[in-house]
This record gives structure tokens, C-alpha cells and sequence, in this order.
């Protein structure tokens, strides 16, 4: 499953819903097609009438390509989610893991109850490979005495297993965890004071979507540059939505007022487009990491900054997909980060119309977001 099948499905249906195994690992087998008006030649698209969105442009430059079929070094995937359903299909994602390097993932469930029990015991029976996050329950959230219910059965997926929360969302308009959501209640609210802290006492990081990239919020125009992605997921026309930079200073708020809770903030908090600001919110709260996941074709138009900013922000980023299971999905990944690859195109991953470069990292930030931080951040876990 590439990302953009992948946003399109959760979108529309919540990560706790199933993820046909056809789209995922590729399981279908050919069948023989019957002749139709579809098998028929089509005819080429006027130039007058391509839409932006079928925009599929093939680099012209004749130089290097680099191949990378594994890691340079062990991986730790921070952010990923429970794509397999079958042991069989976990066993293949376990068998792709072994092929490019990846040592282990976090499984972020988002779920609480008899769901996250069930991927549990499903993906516990692979400990050296597999991690498991829970949600958070948000019933009763707009009703007097919400917390105390949420926060045990925190602590029961906790004693569970789940060593860690997310992916908790919040794009404007409030919390999400899965098929849970509590509309208007943002991380900074009160209410969630007991849930922070309960997780800093248990000793249970928090990976936390913050906001949706920068494209979503701006007019649907010909001045947005994200627009071939934006129109499809935007939130420009939603009422009473709170923007990316408010999301940011709500999330700010939290980070302070919950210094012995480790928050990890997803997808570079969406200052994909503006690392400089993510770079002093890492600065001011030392509480924080940020995981670089599927924000990789948004941070490779930019190879010199970006690499700038890995170089000075190394210590605080850690590695994640969020992309699927494939092999060629995680060798994008490396092409990105290790190679010095010049105007290269990835379609099936991704849905933009730019070229992408390598930023060609050194082997002391590469081990460091690779492993090292995520090594370091689970191993400081209290609880």
C-alpha cells in the first residue's frame, strides 16, 4: 500500500478498520480479462486538458541513481500502524523488515478496549520485532467528571502491554484516537491534564499528530504549491477549525505544562515547511521529539536546509514510515536520507508534482535517527 492509498483509506474509514490485504501485500492473484471497450487504446490526453492532479512528469536529466536496497544501519520505525491482519501477512511484513534493515516498529493502534487487546495478542507474539501503542478512550469527554474513567483504562492497557500512546490526532478541530474523538478539546484543554500525566508516571510516550501539512489550511489556488495534495485533504472550508500555527502554540502549552511526559511529535509537527520553528520548539522543550514520517517528499525539495536541520536537530529525531509494508516503500526512505540524488520523481508514494533530492546524511546523524534516539527514548521509559 502506497501513502497516498493509504491517507485515502484512513480517511474514509479510521485505522481501526480492516486494510484489504489485496491492497497492502499485494495477495491478488492475476486473473485472465475478458475483452472490453476498457482494453481498447486509449487516446493521449490534449495537453489543454491534464489535470494537476494526473501530473506524473519523468526526470530528463541523465545522472547518478542510486539504489539502496538496506539500510546502512539498524532501524527503529517509530511510527507505523497494524497493516497486516493475518499472521501469515505479519510474517511477511517481518520477512521485509529483515530485507532493508528495519530491527523494530512501533505499532500505533490508537485503540483501547477489546480492539486493542485483539492487536495485542496479535502482534505480541513477535516481541524482538513489534511494539504496541494504545489510544486513548475519549467517551464521556463533554459530559461532568471526564478523566478518571480514561485514565484507568489506560493503566489496563498499560499492564496489558501497550508501552506507549498514539497516534493521537488533533487537525483543528480536536483529539481523535482512532474510532474515539472528543471535537473541541484540544491537548491544551484541562481535561486532559490527568491523561498527560498519567502517561509521564507510567512511563508511556505520546506520539501526537499535531495539525495536517500547511497546504490544507491555505485557499485552494493557484498560489498553493501543495494544491495537486491539498484540494484532496483540505481544511480551509472547515468552520470553527483552529490552523496549524494555533495548533503548534496548543501544543506548546502541553509540552510545558507536562515537562515529565516524553511527547513525540509526528511528521516534524507539520513545519515541514518551516523547519527553523520546529527547530526552536524542539529548543524550548526538551520533553520533545519529532519523528520525520511520511514527510518525506514535503522535506525533498529542500536537500540543503534540510540537511542543515538534521545536522543541527540530530539528537531529537527519530525515524518513521507511516507508508505501509512494501520493501520499495522504506528504500524511498533511504534514497531520501542517505543518498545525493538530484531531481528524482517517486509517484507511487507519494502525490506531488516536484522533484525530490537526497540530503546525503552523514553516518553519525543517519545512526542517530535511525536507532540511536529511539533506542535511547525507550530505553529512559519509566514504569
Amino acid at each position: 500500500m502506497n501513502r497516498r492509498l493509504f491517507l485515502k483509506w484512513a480517511n474514509l474509514a479510521g485505522l481501526a478498520a480492516a486494510i484489504p490485504a489485496t491492497s497492502a501485500f499485494g495477495a491478488t492473484a492475476d486473473h485472465p480479462k475478458s475483452p472490453s471497450a476498457s482494453s481498447a487504446p486509449k487516446k493521449a490526453a490534449s495537453p489543454e486538458t491534464i489535470l494537476l492532479k494526473d501530473y506524473r512528469p519523468k526526470s530528463i536529466y541523465k545522472i547518478p541513481v542510486t539504489e539502496i536496497r538496506k539500510a546502512k544501519f539498524p532501524i527503529i520505525d517509530m511510527h507505523s500502524h497494524p497493516y497486516a491482519k493475518t499472521p501469515r501477512e505479519i510474517e511477511d511484513w517481518i520477512a521485509n523488515m529483515a530485507q532493508v534493515g528495519v530491527e523494530k516498529t512501533m505499532i500505533l493502534t490508537m485503540a483501547t478496549g477489546t480492539e486493542f487487546d485483539e492487536l495485542y495478542r496479535k502482534y505480541s507474539k513477535y516481541p524482538e520485532r513489534f511494539e504496541i501503542w494504545c489510544g486513548f478512550d475519549f467517551a464521556g469527554y463533554d459530559k461532568p467528571g471526564f478523566g478518571p474513567g480514561a485514565v484507568k483504562e489506560l493503566e489496563r492497557c498499560h499492564q496489558m502491554g501497550a508501552r506507549g500512546v498514539g497516534e493521537i490526532h488533533d487537525k483543528g478541530k480536536g483529539l481523535r484516537s482512532g474510532k474515539s474523538n472528543a471535537p473541541g478539546m484540544h491537548p491544551d484543554d484541562p481535561r486532559m491534564d490527568a491523561l498527560w500525566e498519567k502517561c509521564g508516571e507510567l512511563g508511556m510516550p505520546i506520539s501526537l499528530h499535531v495539525a495536517d501539512p500547511i497546504w490544507m489550511y491555505q485557499k485552494m489556488d493557484k498560489t498553493n504549491d501543495g494544491l495537486m495534495n491539498a484540494y484532496e485533504w483540505r481544511l480551509d472550508n472547515q468552520p470553527g477549525i483552529v490552523d496549524l500555527s494555533g495548533m503548534v502554540n496548543i501544543f506548546e502549552r502541553t509540552l510545558a505544562r507536562h515537562r515529565n511526559t516524553t511527547f513525540v511529535a509526528c511528521h516534524f509537527m507539520n513545519l515541514d515547511y518551516d523547519l527553523a520553528r520546529l527547530g526552536e520548539v524542539l529548543e524550548r522543550n526538551p520533553n520533545l521529539y519529532a519523528d520525520i514520517s511520511a514527510r518525506y517528499a514535503e522535506t525533498g525539495p529542500i536537500p540543503r536546509f534540510a540537511s542543515q536541520f538534521y545536522a543541527k536537530h540530530a539528537a531529537r529525531l527519530i525515524y518513521g514510515t507511516d507508508m505501509g509494508v512494501d520493501k520499495e516503500m522504506y528504500r524511498v526512505t533511504f534514497r531520501i536520507l542517505e543518498s545525493l540524488d538530484e531531481h528524482f520523481y517517486e509517484n507511487e508514494q507519494f502525490g506531488y508534482h516536484w522533484a525530490l533530492n537526497g540530503f546525503g546524511l552523514s553516518d553519525e546523524i543517519l545512526k542517530q535517527v535511525y536507532r540511536d534516539n529511539a533506542a535511547r527514548l525507550l530505553a529512559s521509559r519509566r514504569g
